[in-house]
């Protein structure tokens, strides 16, 4: 929440308001919007609904004018005379306190300071001193509520959403990043259980000599597993609440980490050190998390949790995985014996396979990427000549990818609309990452006729191949 990126987020329990649709916000109507808005908000808004990407800064800031008056709507007409809907409000405060509770203290603590850093506050507040966090609550109380409203009215568009989707037989897959940012009301709260001396990243490889360092606090397992990994326990049940199916972003993270000091004295080390101590780090940690999860919770079959086991991955973490009966990824150009791609129809059936990830290029832009060679066997095998057009070979490597033998298979919106931008490049900063939007809006895209003939030729597909 706050941040562009899913890897940087301020809560790891929170939704962030921008996604919110103020259309459906029972407190706002045209008029409200309108004011809040003012002319030049609305003439942001034209320009931003028309940009080619998502211009987060400016959307964040429009949002938040008009989700205040929607609060303060709410805080004279419901809130102050404690009508029907405050008491609901006053219910979900009390059933998401666990986590709750630390969003609106440090958003309130936070905004208070111009978005200072915890670290950077009063030791009182940075070490929440009884007293302080006392204080904050009598000086900031309309703050704290105005914190819990955007959550309960997020929670429950969310939840009102995704009802709607199982009911057109649709599963929603999130994502749970592997650790959480610094700056971060959950690392705030629950400061013990990180290391905050050491940043986290990925050991030296064939890619990057140094290896990569992303800013990031380890955990401190030891003093996670103290409290029976109780953070993490709860991180898990909120996403099961949430997703369908959830994929465990960097699950070797959970058998090892690569930490380095902050102050450059040192190139790097795992934590733990030690295939066995590794092993049973990761078999500890998975296994709570799998235990709050269940099998079939909300009525989906297993596997719930799906471990994104990409990049350098000892061999004891794989197995380690089947034990648990957690399926992995196979992203095809990446499974090669050697020179020699593997055939994705021999991919055990407990695997996830997929053409690309966020952190590639779709299929259709990787393509050019690929040796001649690799791109002559990749086209045989997907059943078109080398030279076929680029709509013809894109949906042949689509189907290519539908007969593998995986039990779930992803696809990039780019990749069902033909597409050649990426989401994000890994290891730059800029703009273009984390902000690639539909070219269209779905009307649009609806009424498009060249994109009804893919759609209907990808239905095919998923037909034929018993997707």
């Amino acid at each position: 929440m706050g941040e562009t990126s899913p890897y940087g987020a301020l809560t790891a329990f929170g939704l962030d308001p921008i996604y919110l649709d103020v259309n459906a916000i029972e407190d706002l109507d045209s008029s409200s919007v309108d004011q809040a808005l003012g002319e030049d908000g609305k003439r942001d808004l034209e320009r931003v609904r028309a940009a080619r990407s998502v211009d987060y800064l400016t959307v964040r800031a429009l949002k938040r004018r008009v989700l205040r008056a929607a609060f303060d709507r709410f805080f004279e007409r419901e809130w102050s005379p404690g009508t029907p809907r405050a008491k609901r409000l006053a219910q979900f405060v009390r059933d998401e306190s666990g986590w709750l509770d630390d969003l609106a203290l440090y958003t309130a603590i936070r905004d208070s300071r111009s978005g200072w850093g915890w670290e950077g506050w009063s030791e009182s507040d940075r070490d929440r001193a009884p007293q302080a966090l006392q204080k904050v609550r009598v000086e900031h109380s309309r703050k704290i509520v105005e914190v819990a409203y955007l959550q309960w009215i997020a929670s429950e568009q969310w939840h009102q959403a995704h009802a709607r989707m199982r009911d057109m037989g649709v599963e929603l897959m999130g994502d749970i990043p592997f650790v959480v940012c610094a700056e971060s009301a959950d690392v705030w709260s629950h400061a013990s259980q990180f290391q905050l001396h050491v940043s986290l990243g990925a050991p030296p490889d064939d890619f990057s000599a140094d290896g990569q360092d992303w800013g990031l606090p380890a955990y401190d397992w030891l003093a996670m597993e103290a409290d029976a990994l109780a953070w993490l326990r709860a991180r898990t049940r909120h996403a099961a609440k949430l997703y369908d199916r959830f994929r465990l972003d960097h699950v070797v993270g959970y058998f090892r980490q690569w930490i380095r000091r902050k102050d450059g004295r040192d190139r790097g080390r795992f934590d733990p050190e030690g295939v066995d101590a590794q092993r049973a780090r990761g078999l500890r940690v998975l296994g709570a998390i799998l235990n709050e999860v269940g099998d079939g919770k909300g009525g989906v079959p297993a596997p719930r949790a799906i471990a994104e086991d990409l990049g350098v991955i000892p061999p004891f973490v794989r197995d380690a995985l089947g034990q648990l009966g957690m399926p992995g990824y196979r992203v095809l150009p990446w499974e090669r014996d050697g020179a020699r791609f593997r055939d994705p129809r021999a991919f055990p059936n407990s695997s996830v396979a997929s053409w690309s990830t966020h952190d590639t290029a779709p299929i259709d832009r990787w393509w050019d990427d690929f040796s001649d060679d690799d791109r002559k066997f990749l086209a045989a095998r997907a059943g078109v000549p080398a030279d076929a057009s680029a709509e013809a070979r894109s949906l042949a490597l689509l189907g290519d990818l539908y007969r593998s033998n995986s039990g779930l298979t992803l696809v990039l919106a780019q990749e069902l609309l033909g597409l050649r931008e990426r989401i994000n490049v890994p290891a730059t900063i800029g703009e273009q990452n984390w902000s690639w939007r539909l070219p269209q809006s779905i009307e649009d895209l609806e009424s498009d006729a060249k994109v009804s003939v893919r759609m209907e030729a990808i239905r095919q597909l998923v037909l034929a191949t018993g997707r």
